[in-house]
């Protein structure tokens, strides 16, 4: 299952680490990559994510949820 991440504040190499390694936390998440230049992480999971765990999880990341789709 593929969710696309629209995320504020992003803009170099630890930004990208941050916001990875705390999406890879959450249950059934495989692979995340973050595109800097549009300020979008797309998500692969074995199963549909829980808006508020993701929100939550960007948010310890230190960056901003925009939006889901």
């Amino acid at each position: 299952m593929k969710t696309i991440l629209s995320v504020t504040g992003m803009t170099c190499g630890h930004c990208e680490n941050a916001v990875t390694a705390e999406l890879l936390k959450l249950d059934s998440v495989a692979q995340v990559v973050v595109d800097l230049t549009t300020n979008t992480v797309t998500v692969e999971s074995e199963s549909a994510l829980s808006p508020t765990e993701v929100a939550a999880a960007i948010d310890e990341a230190g960056y901003e949820l925009v939006a889901i789709s």
